[in-house]
């Protein structure tokens, strides 16, 4: 029998938009596993807390038996080895993502040979969407459905309201 695939899908996700939805569903029909690796980075300031991020991961796969959220701090490739994962999957929307994920790649490759790193793109129609955008028109009061899932729209719409 074949080891399991398991892959991971790193990011901030701060919030969950419909491009991350997009690739995770996609990426749950190629590996047995992916798991939605929540960086916590303290460099940035987010909108959401760890935890509500992996609430938020949670409730939208929650049908999925394969998809699965967590967090790590540290070497994303020391992370992969812990959790026996065998590829890294990145979402490239433009040209210029591109150049960051693939020095990324090349460092990663270095550090861990073993470890392939998968670039997907999501659906036309997510191309443009980054959360970074979405948390902006959100806290400038402008209608963001069809960008995040609906379990996600309504938290954002709760912390705009907050701040």
């Amino acid at each position: 029998m074949a080891d399991p695939r398991v892959a991971l899908y790193p990011g901030s996700f701060d919030p969950l938009t419909l491009g991350h939805v997009d690739i995770i569903e996609r990426g749950s029909s190629l590996f047995d596993t992916i798991i939605v690796a929540v960086l916590e980075n303290i460099e940035k300031t987010p909108m959401f807390t760890v935890k509500e991020r992996l609430e938020m991961i949670g409730e939208t796969f929650a049908k999925l038996d394969n998809v699965e959220a967590d967090s790590f701090e540290g070497l994303l490739v020391a992370y992969a080895a812990k959790r026996n994962a065998t590829t890294i999957v990145r979402g490239i929307r433009a040209i210029s993502d591109f150049e960051n994920e693939f020095q990324m790649a090349l460092m990663n490759r270095h550090l861990a040979p073993s470890i392939e790193t998968v670039f997907m793109m999501p659906a036309e129609e997510y191309s443009y969407v980054s959360s970074r955008l979405v948390k902006e028109v959100v806290t400038l009061g402008g209608n963001i459905t069809g960008l995040v899932p609906k379990g996600v729209e309504k938290r954002l719409y709760q912390r705009a309201r907050k701040t």
